[in-house]
């Protein structure tokens, strides 16, 4: 036995939205063969039904999981409504909060920026890499933790979370045995959050490079400083945004009216590292196609952050 700790996160499958979510999140994570320091790591699925519980596996021809995918997939409850069903998720433990909380309660931080944009792209090149596009990146959904930070100079480990609005692309057509290229995934389901989501997204026709368009406002909004208040929760939230007029926009919509606008980058800070702030250009360009993939991303930033090493010898 090992004495280390662990998340649980329970879900209630009681209506068809939430099996929606949990099996997203259950396929993604699942489907990853590997693990990677940034992306928040399922330890296992436990699937409880009344007093019966089960562990979940990918591809389980249990009478109870393929119940609640028939439920996802004709969008009704197929069992019993008097019974009730619960999906465990057991999962890291991050002690640190979520990204927002971290970051806006401390003084900016150059090193805390730089380590954070590396670990954030080697997360998104390795998602990418594993065929699943995350669709809801934001500084919610981006946890911290703190637990392996021995010395005073070590920042913190970042972890990808909450894949309830994930995508894993999986292989068709002609070579089922050949990778699948994310980029080139097209889907259609409008899903994320309106201050994170890229034009195409609020068109409901895109691909992965939506991800990277949420990482762009992600970054900016990071080395920038730049807040918003969620209308909602009154929560004060890490975002970029267009102003037009006494209204904050989101910058996917505005480009969405607006192809041509010239974002205005730095914002709020009299200068910007030229090659950053060209990339983030880049990362919210209005046309998906003029956007770095995920692996050209995480090449580029790691040139801008060791740009005083040569990385040509």
């Amino acid at each position: 036995m090992t004495s280390a700790r662990v998340a649980v996160k329970k879900i209630r499958c009681h209506a068809p939205e939430n099996v929606e979510l949990a099996l997203r999140e259950f396929w993604a994570l699942s489907s990853i063969k590997s693990q990677h320091p940034n992306v928040i790591h399922l330890e296992e699925c436990i699937l409880q039904k009344d007093g019966m519980v089960q562990k979940m596996s990918h591809g389980s021809s249990s009478s109870l999981y393929l119940q609640l995918v028939e439920t996802s997939l004709k969008g009704e409850i197929v069992f019993d409504p008097r019974s009730a069903y619960y999906l465990w998720f057991v999962m890291d433990f991050c002690d640190g909060g979520d990204m927002n909380e971290y970051l806006l309660s401390r003084k900016p931080n150059r090193k805390t920026n730089t380590s954070f944009m590396l670990q954030l792209s080697s997360a998104l090149a390795f998602l990418h890499k594993n065929q699943i596009i995350h669709r809801d990146l934001k500084p919610d959904n981006i946890l911290i933790s703190q637990s392996r930070m021995d010395a005073s100079d070590l920042e913190p480990t970042l972890k990808v979370a909450d894949f309830g609005l994930s995508k894993v692309c999986s292989a068709s057509g002609q070579n089922p045995e050949e990778p699948v290229n994310v980029n080139k995934c097209f889907l259609s389901t409008a899903c994320g959050t309106d201050f994170y989501m890229a034009p195409e997204v609020w068109e409901g026709h895109y691909t992965a490079k939506a991800d990277i368009f949420a990482l762009g406002i992600i970054i900016w909004a990071m080395l920038e400083r730049i807040t918003f208040i969620d209308t909602e929760t009154k929560k004060e939230l890490l975002g970029s945004y267009v102003k037009q007029g006494a209204a904050i926009v989101p910058v996917g919509e505005a480009l969405l009216e607006n192809p041509k606008m010239e974002l205005l980058i730095p914002v709020k800070k009299k200068s910007m590292n030229a090659q950053m702030k060209q990339l983030i250009k880049e990362m919210l360009a209005a046309n998906p196609q003029d956007r770095p993939d995920a692996f050209e991303l995480e090449l580029r930033l790691v040139n801008i952050a060791f740009k005083d090493s040569s990385w040509d010898t």
